[in-house]
């Protein structure tokens, strides 16, 4: 299957979220989940924006209050009894290990891990601040057993 794009970047979709803490969320994006810092634009405490990437994927962020209209659109999960509209899902080559390493650095399950009736193995966790991931070794992009 060939799909249209109006880019040949790494990654066209790039979910984007908020932290109340952004430089502790990015310490700790690191740790626990694996994400390298890309860049970070910051003065003091306020991150005006940041750039992590993980394998060829990337998630953007920054503070809660860094004064720009998006980040007055967005409400943080403890601010809807913890529910999201959305989230980010990544996929890891070794589930287990990922899963294992997102426990280890105080990650809370959500969803705690399993082979997935579709295909591959995953778990659903919320991070320091409670947003909500999914990391499983199901790749969309390849042809399933399922």
């Amino acid at each position: 299957m060939t799909l249209p794009t109006d880019t040949d970047t790494g990654s066209t979709i790039i979910p984007c979220l908020r932290y109340r803490d952004a430089r502790a969320a990015i310490a700790w994006l690191e740790r626990a989940f694996g994400f390298t810092a890309q860049a970070v634009y910051a003065e003091g405490d306020i991150v005006y924006h940041a750039q992590l990437v993980y394998g060829r994927g990337m998630i953007m962020l920054g503070s809660v209050d860094n004064g720009g209209d998006w980040g007055k659109l967005i409400v943080q999960p403890d601010e809807v009894e913890g529910r999201e509209t959305q989230s980010a899902c990544v996929i890891v080559t070794d589930p287990d290990a990922h899963y294992e390493r997102a426990v280890a650095a105080g990650a809370e399950l959500a969803i705690d891990i399993a082979d997935q009736d579709y295909g591959g193995r995953g778990y659903a966790c919320r991070d320091l601040e409670g947003h909500l991931w999914w990391f499983g070794s199901y790749d969309p992009w390849k042809e399933s057993d399922a």
